[in-house]
């Protein structure tokens, strides 16, 4: 066996491994999509004043408000569990 046909080998070996990192990948991004199709949406009506301090904290946090207000919500859904054992 050649040097090149041992190096024609590895290329294809390391192909077929990004191939199954593709597929993984793919996998995984069609997951994600999924849960995020799967939350609720919900109408919150919030003060200027409080949207103002919430899109503020965002910025700092790099969220988004809506990440925000979720972020904050999910914090105190843990501690209320956390509080309650």
């Amino acid at each position: 066996m050649t040097d090149i046909d041992k190096k024609e080998e590895l290329l294809e070996a390391r192909l077929e491994r990004i191939k199954k990192l593709e597929e993984e990948i793919k996998k995984r991004e069609k997951s994600v999509k999924e849960k995020e199709k799967s939350k609720k949406q919900m109408l919150l009506r919030l003060s200027p004043s409080l949207y103002n301090e919430i899109a503020a904290w965002a910025e700092e946090d790099f969220r988004s408000v809506n990440g925000q207000v979720e972020y904050l919500l999910s914090e105190c859904v843990n501690a209320r569990k956390k509080k309650n054992k």
